[in-house]
């Protein structure tokens, strides 16, 4: 079978890859078009695409298509039209569960990075204008203590809750489409997101993309968090209205932001790269040597299971 890998992965998942189909391995690059994913479906047996390629619905429009699987590098697959795909008999899987501990990491980076403004800390050395250590100099916030929301409660946000609880000593509340219980940490679900921000330093975005979850976080919401709070967004960019983010944060609304994630990736607004109170980091959620190779490997369950006629581990569509 014909497998495309639309980026290069690390050398220990190409050779695991490599050793088990004919796979194709395209360049580093933002992501197939949706002409170019259109193609990918008529050319191979089997795809492993990854965030910002563009199988939109027409992609999967054309007859004839030859490809049987999307075998999806990443938890995430809303750059997928799941309906489209099942429409035209494509097979979808993901791969969950082994991106968790890499993301909540970032999370928590994210987190510390605004609260003490280690940014800000950072440009200041870099451009030579630091001038030494004052009392008054970059104050920040304790983390320590403080109150977190989580928006997601799934595995990543348990894992944030986890760290932040445990590690941090801070209180953890937290919002979530539908219950969740028995946890191994304290922590309050409130039913109501207004509710739950009002009563955050910190909020944590941890939900799914898509439709569903598109501009969750905007304005009125950041006006709930307030003045002393900040977010972090290590979901996906379009859950936060950037332009409402913007506003709020040149305004003062909000303290400050720590964002993995941007609603046209990879282009960042300069509006949003000239705020000194916000952290921005390139989309390195997953970023470990491990989890990519981990990912990888669990994509490659998934496209042994086809091949093999078993059913597909990790289906989503």
């Amino acid at each position: 079978m014909k497998l495309l890998v639309t980026r290069r992965m690390t050398q220990a998942a190409e050779s695991l890859i490599s050793a088990r189909f004919d796979a194709t391995f395209l360049p580093d690059s933002p992501g197939l078009s949706p002409a170019d994913a259109a193609r990918a479906l008529m050319d191979y047996d089997l795809v492993m695409p990854t965030l910002g390629d563009g199988f939109d619905k027409a992609a999967f429009a054309q007859q004839g298509i030859r490809c049987k699987l999307l075998a999806n590098f990443g938890a995430g697959f809303n750059h997928i039209d799941i309906e489209a795909a099942r429409a035209a008999g494509v097979a979808v899987t993901n791969t969950p569960e082994v991106v968790t501990n890499s993301t909540a990491d970032i999370a928590m980076t994210l987190l510390l990075m605004t609260a003490r403004r280690a940014g800000e800390g950072e440009r200041l050395v870099r451009a030579g204008k630091w001038e030494g250590w004052q009392p008054t100099q970059l104050l920040g916030t304790h983390v320590s203590g403080k109150t977190v929301g989580i928006i997601g409660m799934g595995r990543i946000g348990k894992a944030i809750a986890r760290r932040c609880h445990f590690g941090f000593d801070m209180r953890v509340v937290f919002y979530n489409r539908s219950a969740v219980s028995a946890l191994d940490f304290p922590a309050e679900q409130i039913p109501d997101l207004h509710d739950m921000l009002s009563q955050c330093n910190f909020a944590v975005v941890a939900v799914p993309g898509g439709a569903g979850t598109r501009h969750l976080i905007g304005a009125t919401e950041l006006e709930r968090l307030g003045r002393a709070g900040h977010i972090v967004n290590i979901a996906r960019g379009d859950v936060v209205d950037e332009a409402a983010l913007i506003h709020a944060l040149e305004r003062g609304a909000i303290a400050g932001a720590g964002l993995d994630v941007y609603e046209r990736e990879p282009v960042v607004p300069d509006a949003l790269k000239a705020l000194p109170n916000v952290t921005l980091l390139p989309h390195l959620g997953t970023a470990t040597e491990e989890s990519r190779t981990a990912m990888a490997s669990r994509a490659l369950d998934n496209l042994i299971a086809f091949a093999e006629g078993r059913n597909l581990p990790d289906r989503v569509a």
